[in-house]
């Protein structure tokens, strides 16, 4: 049997958890994740800006 973990969810339960434990980390957990996700979106996952 193979686990298979991805790290989109294992971020966002690692994340989920700070929140529960820490509240005021919401506004910069957010701003992480969207700062992270809009570099991905502009570069893509490989790194190499196709124009």
């Amino acid at each position: 049997m193979n686990i298979h973990i991805t790290l989109g969810p294992l971020v966002a339960l690692i994340a989920g958890i700070l929140i529960l434990i820490v509240p005021r980390l919401l506004n910069y957990i957010v701003a992480l994740y969207l700062i992270i996700i809009g570099v991905i979106g502009l570069f893509g996952v490989g790194g190499s800006a196709h124009f």
